[in-house]
């Protein structure tokens, strides 16, 4: 299988971060389509009989919008920086349950030195945050279990943001309280831009979703929804 991503993303992406505004993007937006886009759609379509066979209650959606792939587009609203456009692309793979990112997913990130995998719950919602806490306090072994595998160790490293101080609720004495603290479910690998460009690049990342499964089978159990 040729790679489904090429050096080209990388660049566009290069030039758009030393030209982001719409006058610019406008005039390459077919750049983008064709370099960007498209190598990104075509991804997601070849990954989802893999993600199948990881779990079937995951979803790999091919559209524009809507879809797996994130909009370029940047929010804007509330933000002090005004610039358009994301310098990154983003592609994610929801639950079938989920209603927006902050639910169990698995995550692309391709940027210009730094792209990355991730997989868990970014910044869940306070009461699923909590019900995570609970789980982890009542099934220690099997957060270990989920979180301590050298075959899970080897590619993934726990991220995000903690708590300063113990949740309410939790004893503060609890082997697991680092755990026990954190506002971010997640787990992260660090990818190359020549591993994103291999043409093996569809296996590698299989490969590390699949390494990802007891983690990512315990969030699901703990949130209430099925892997």
């Amino acid at each position: 299988m040729a790679p489904h991503f090429s050096p080209a993303l990388f660049r566009f992406l290069a030039d758009l971060e030393a030209n982001n505004d719409r006058d610019w993007f406008q005039a390459n937006r077919d750049r983008y389509a064709e370099q960007v886009q498209e190598p990104a759609l075509a991804f997601i379509i070849d990954f989802a009989p893999r993600l199948a066979a990881i779990s079937p209650h995951f979803r790999a959606v091919a559209k524009v919008q809507g879809g797996s792939l994130f909009r370029i587009q940047r929010d804007t609203r509330f933000s002090k920086d005004k610039t358009p456009y994301k310098t990154n692309t983003g592609v994610q793979f929801r639950h079938q349950r989920a209603k927006d990112a902050h639910a169990p997913g698995y995550y692309l990130h391709l940027e210009p030195g730094q792209c990355f995998m991730g997989v868990g719950l970014w910044r869940p919602e306070t009461a699923l945050a909590y019900r995570i806490r609970e789980r982890i306090a009542e099934d220690p072994a099997g957060w270990k279990g989920a979180t301590k595998p050298e075959k899970f160790t080897d590619v993934f490293s726990l991220r995000g943001e903690s708590l300063l101080r113990p949740p309410r609720g939790f004893d503060a004495a609890h082997p697991l309280i680092d755990d026990l603290k954190r506002k971010d479910f997640i787990a992260s690998a660090a990818l190359t831009e020549e591993q994103v460009t291999d043409e093996s690049f569809l296996d590698l990342f299989a490969d590390r979703c699949r390494r990802a499964t007891p983690f990512m089978a315990f969030l699901c159990g703990a949130v209430g929804v099925e892997f």
